[in-house]
């Protein structure tokens, strides 16, 4: 067992959890989670975990991704806990954890680091268009370009270096001997569960927010192939033009139904909202919007007059790729899938 730390509980909290030391260990969490099964048990024994306060047992688990949040063990605790919560909570500190630039758990622990970033970068962008006198065609380029080079830069500097740390922590530090075959046959179950979050479909009554999910991730995915691959702010082909319409009007639409589930707090799922579940959904929404106004202005030969409104889609952009995919709620996705996949090898392994 490792070190107690009696104050990781107030640790915590920074991260979003509520009075987990209420729970007396009863079980009835892990009795109604549909995910828990002989093998993987949750969220109990992560309860107990946290009210010790044993952060390498933590850190060294894969239990936290494994869960999807259905909110059932939290609506059936009763002591109100919120375990569904914690286990919110955990992953927002794992993330802060695996990060080795140590600004995902300063994004997460304070709202005004993230604002103060948000305006450091809307003062950059609105810079630049001074520098180049406002000129539509120079900003687009340079917007075109940073898509590019910022999608490699993230990936390489930041978030690739990440899921080495994670995997250190929950794999290499074990100790446990894993063939290559080991991680070569299990390829499979990362690329499932990047791209259709299958997983989901396993909490009883949640196959339209899987549905959601799905439609998001491939909407997210093909908008950015879109706008980057293709260039779709310059293109004339009609069928890229009208691809790009519809991609980006379904990530409206589903963004637009997850920000009004948080403010109406209809489901346990989104009871509670940590700042950065609004940041994520928010900006999305605006990614969204922008960008079919942009090219809807395009289209109608007015976007030379409104240039604000491309500097209002670039801001959001870059605010986006830089501040919330690597530190923020994005980056649950890619740990959840590679802790799929980290599971698949551990069982490849033992056969």
């Amino acid at each position: 067992m490792g070190t107690l730390n009696a104050k990781f509980g107030k640790k915590l909290a920074k991260y979003g959890t509520f009075d987990f030391s209420a729970c007396y260990n009863c079980g009835n969490c892990t009795a109604v989670c549909s995910l828990t099964d002989q093998e993987e048990s949750f969220p109990r024994n992560m309860v107990r975990y946290s009210v010790l306060g044993l952060e390498d047992e933590i850190k060294s688990s894969l239990k936290p991704w494994l869960c999807y949040y259905c909110g059932d063990c939290s609506a059936y605790c009763p002591q109100e806990a919120f375990p569904g919560e914690l286990m919110m909570s955990l992953r927002r500190w794992l993330t802060s954890r695996y990060d080795w630039t140590r600004l995902a758990g300063l994004f997460y622990r304070s709202v005004i680091w993230n604002i103060i970033a948000f305006l450091l970068i809307a003062a950059g962008v609105i810079t630049y268009a001074f520098h180049v006198n406002f000129s539509l065609e120079h900003v687009m380029h340079v917007g075109h370009l940073f898509e590019i080079v910022a999608i490699a830069a993230v990936f390489a500097i930041i978030l690739m270096p990440n899921i080495v740390r994670m995997w250190w922590f929950t794999i290499a530090k074990s100790g446990e001997k894993i063939p290559v075959k080991a991680y070569l046959i299990s390829l499979r179950e990362l690329f499932l569960h990047m791209f259709t979050q299958k997983r989901t479909l396993d909490c009883e009554k949640h196959t339209f927010r899987w549905l959601e999910h799905l439609i998001l991730v491939i909407g997210y995915l093909t908008l950015l192939f879109t706008t980057v691959f293709l260039d779709w702010f310059s293109a004339r082909n009609k069928i890229v033009i009208v691809f790009g319409y519809i991609v980006s009007g379904l990530v409206f639409i589903v963004t637009f139904h997850f920000v009004f589930n948080r403010i109406i707090k209809s489901k346990e799922v989104s009871r509670f909202s940590h700042h950065s579940d609004w940041f994520f959904v928010i900006w999305l929404f605006f990614m969204g919007i922008t960008a079919f106004v942009v090219r809807l202005y395009i289209d109608i030969n007015i976007i030379e007059d409104n240039l604000w409104l491309y500097l209002v889609h670039l801001i959001i952009l870059v605010q986006w790729a830089v501040i919330i995919v690597p530190f923020g709620k994005w980056t649950h996705f890619l740990y959840r899938s590679f802790a799929m996949y980290f599971k698949k090898v551990l069982t490849s392994a033992n056969q």
